[in-house]
């Protein structure tokens, strides 16, 4: 059993990420598709011994192995370069292609920089939609997850004037289908799962909107009238406190910044992203690229760690 990683943007801390676990003895598979040099050069500045092999498979050796990637251009440690942007992609789009294959059994990518990304393929939003694309797959699901804690999003990386014209029927139902059934694959039974409103006090009766009474609430009787197990829609000012969360499996946000800054303050360098929908298993570091602390050696490794295992029980439970 491999798992693919990629570690993102090369001027960040994703490199130091895969440097510093190598240190350390794993009973992971990984796969790093990455430039050799880019990872033999950040472990140098880190002062950190590194033995690469490279190799189309992961072998438990002790041995950071490695496809190797050729990044564009130079890589500097905590500076951008948009000619590398293709780079990342291009890691994206080898190691999809090897869980597509089953040549991998998971994914678990480190932070990009989408403004770099942007430079050369304008409307990139994020993994999420790109995997998606990769996959040929109509729907995805973007949810983190902490001890405790699963939050899923109705919509990903919108604007905030955008979001309202995206949360329609047909959306939210394939989305609660989506995090039902994944949710169950992954050993939870009957998920309850709490779904917010999208207007302050879920519309307050209408008087602060109308997605509610038009569009969620109908959803959620009809799905409840198929065997789901939903509640709401609640205020999500309250949909996160101790006693509200009690016996729930997930909450459904209706936008990024609803549902997230609670999670992450929950659970930050302790939290994992999840791709739900895809035809393979796909996890995520919940941090950004961190460029000013890239080379310094002062990272946690505490999300990739959470990344990893959370990957590794996907991939036990699908095998069994």
């Amino acid at each position: 059993m491999a798992i693919a990683f990629t570690p993102g943007e090369p001027a960040g801390i994703g490199p130091d990420l895969a440097v510093i676990y190598a240190q350390k003895k794993s009973d992971k598979n990984l796969l790093i598709f990455a430039d050799p040099d880019v990872l033999l050069a950040r472990a140098k500045l880190l002062k950190l011994p590194l033995k690469i092999l490279e190799s189309e498979q992961a072998y438990a050796d002790g041995q950071l192995c490695v496809y190797p990637v050729k990044a564009k251009d130079n890589v500097l440690a905590g500076s951008l370069n948009n000619n590398n942007a293709q780079y990342v992609l291009d890691t994206l789009d080898l190691a999809t292609k090897f869980c597509l294959n089953n040549q991998c059994d998971a994914l678990v990518t480190g932070p990009i920089h989408k403004g770099i990304i942007n430079t050369i393929n304008p409307g990139f939003t994020g993994h999420t939609e790109y995997l998606a694309k990769l996959s040929k797959v109509d729907k995805t699901v973007m949810m983190l997850a902490t001890d405790g804690l699963r939050v899923a999003l109705a919509t990903t990386h919108l604007p905030l004037s955008e979001v309202a014209s995206n949360i329609t029927a047909d959306s939210l139902e394939k989305t609660l289908y989506i995090i039902h059934h994944s949710l169950i694959s992954y050993g939870v039974n009957n998920p309850h799962i709490v779904v917010c409103g999208l207007n302050p006090h879920a519309g307050e009766d209408g008087c602060l909107g109308m997605e509610e009474i038009e569009i969620i609430n109908p959803l959620i009787a009809k799905l409840n009238d198929q065997g789901f197990n939903l509640t709401g829609s609640v205020p999500a000012d309250t949909a996160f406190t101790v006693d509200a969360l009690q016996g729930v499996d997930c909450v459904l946000s209706m936008y990024h910044d609803q549902g997230l800054p609670v999670l992450k303050t929950l659970g930050f360098k302790k939290a994992v992203n999840i791709t739900l929908g895809l035809p393979f298993i796909r996890t995520s570091v919940d941090h950004g690229t961190a460029l000013s602390l890239a080379g310094s050696g002062n990272i946690s490794l505490g999300s990739l760690h959470t990344a990893l295992e959370y990957a590794q029980d996907f991939i036990n439970k699908k095998h069994t």
